[in-house]
């Protein structure tokens, strides 16, 4: 048997590292961008994307914030700070006035940062509710339309009168969750000082 030479040998090594070190390349750019390339195929095709993090109302760019509605002042009955739920009781009032006081006690623990204001109709206020009246009815109102605002009175969603109350409770809920009260939390603000 004839051996290699030396410098035969020594060549087949270098060759053997270079296609290991060119490996170890591919692998760590593959690393890098396989998951790149999947977020892509996610997005391009909406392949694998969860459903259930989707809002059940629409944005409103078109509602101004709630300072610039043209009600009749019930402003100061409003909670500095809270989420607002207003809806418009044009139409079928008791039922939709009751509907959203439920979903207000469904909030549980969660329900004072919540403030209610009803926007037409007649009778007393239910508990927790703050009346209001349309100066002159807005271009983006409908019978029956609810609207969530915001602490800074921005119209995060909306919702037609045919909503069920049951996905305004999960949004309310998300929102609240994601957004925390930070008036209910004073210890959290003495590490920041």
């Amino acid at each position: 048997m004839q051996e290699k030479p030396v410098e035969q040998h020594i060549d087949e090594q270098d060759a053997v590292r270079a296609r290991r070190q060119r490996f170890k390349l591919l692998a760590l750019i593959a690393i890098f961008a396989i998951p790149v390339i999947t977020a892509w195929v996610m997005v391009e095709w909406r392949i694998g994307i969860p459903d259930q993090r989707t809002a059940h109302g629409e944005l409103a760019p078109e509602v101004p914030t709630f300072d610039h509605w043209p009600i009749v002042e019930p402003r100061q009955a409003l909670e500095a700070g809270d989420w607002i739920l207003a809806f418009d009781c044009s139409s079928n009032c008791e039922a939709h006035a009751d509907q959203w006081w439920r979903l207000h006690r469904a909030l549980g623990r969660e329900a004072p940062r919540v403030s209610r204001l009803r926007i037409g109709g007649a009778g007393p206020a239910l508990p927790g509710e703050s009346l209001g009246q349309w100066e002159q009815v807005p271009e983006w109102q409908s019978p029956g339309r609810v609207w969530l605002l915001d602490p800074q009175g921005h119209a995060v969603l909306t919702y037609t009168s045919e909503v069920e109350p049951r996905d305004v409770l999960d949004d309310v809920t998300h929102l609240l969750r994601m957004n925390p009260d930070k008036r209910a939390a004073p210890e959290l603000e003495v590490g920041s000082r």
